[in-house]
């Protein structure tokens, strides 16, 4: 939010963005704008001018999770076996991805960006860079993986174990059996 923006505007934008993080933890990423508007106390037309797209919305509810995310990836690159490193902050972004309703939507690539920008991926992908560089340069990952390939393949197992009963661990089941593959270890 810029901070030239007269007072009125930024006390919207801060109780906007604080009704739709609670809107978007209760209903996901289709949660209603018009209900955010109202528990807000704003017109439709004020959420829209703050967040012009429903994808620009879930970028700043999940701002906080994904810079964490970043911190926690340049904490543990250069530490440790660089397989177990990238793995571990994985293992993290399927946690709070699967707990935090919306996050995968935000990093979905096929979510139309009229900028062409997708923040919370290219975020991501340049923290969590440098582990998988090293984790291909050491051998342990197939080279040509990208973290762009592997974001993917986390927001589709996310997406399609949210409505579960237990999400967050069917999620990280599935992650394993991804990681492990379907092939017997021989």
């Amino acid at each position: 939010m810029p901070e030239h923006q007269r007072a009125d505007a930024r006390r919207n934008y801060a109780r906007i963005l604080a009704v739709a993080e609670e809107e978007v933890a209760a209903h996901g990423a289709n949660a209603s704008l018009e209900q955010i508007a109202r528990t807000a106390g704003v017109g439709s037309a004020t959420v829209r001018r703050h967040f012009p797209t429903r994808h620009a919305l879930l970028e700043a509810v999940s701002h906080q999770r994904i810079e964490a995310l970043s911190n926690r990836a340049r904490e543990l690159a250069g530490r440790g076996d660089s397989r177990e490193a990238l793995l571990a902050w994985l293992g993290e972004v399927v946690a709070y991805s699967s707990t935090a309703r919306g996050l995968a939507a935000a990093l979905a690539y096929d979510v139309p960006d009229p900028a062409g920008a997708n923040s919370c991926s290219s975020t991501l992908e340049e923290a969590g860079g440098p582990l998988l560089d090293r984790a291909v340069a050491d051998g342990a990952v197939e080279p040509g993986t990208s973290l762009a390939d592997l974001i993917t393949l986390i927001v589709g197992i996310v997406l399609a174990t949210e409505h579960r009963p237990d999400p967050a661990a069917e999620a990280n089941r599935l992650f394993d059996l991804a990681i492990a593959g379907v092939s017997p270890a021989r």
